[in-house]
């Protein structure tokens, strides 16, 4: 599946719509810890969590995360959008709980591998 088909199965708003949305997702990763994201997600993963700021895009380039799903409501920090769009890290956001969006990329097919 393409993040693009996930951006409009979800409707999720993108805060970088310079960076590459036709991504391959290969599965997802839900956390807020960042040791967390970096011990367990593979690379081809979509990223959900509410945190916002800087160090989110230095963990997803680091994993080769496709993109970074915040939720609640989140808005990342302008420095974040900034690095996301430098870094080539697509960031979105959903007005969903976590529990909720992750239900529903799981119906989507995605699954942590």
């Amino acid at each position: 599946m393409k993040l693009s088909d996930l951006i409009e199965n979800l409707s999720l708003e993108v805060k970088t719509p310079e960076t590459d949305l036709t991504r391959e997702v290969t599965g997802g990763y839900v956390s807020d810890m960042l040791s967390d994201v970096i011990a367990n997600a593979k690379a081809g993963y979509v990223w959900v969590t509410f945190q916002s700021h800087l160090n989110i895009v230095a963990v997803a380039s680091l994993k080769g995360i496709c993109g970074i799903i915040m939720v609640n409501n989140r808005v990342p920090a302008r420095e974040t959008i900034l690095k996301a769009a430098a870094e080539n890290i697509p960031i979105m956001t959903s007005s969903l709980a976590a529990f909720e969006l992750v239900g529903k990329l799981y119906a989507l097919g995605l699954r942590c591998r």
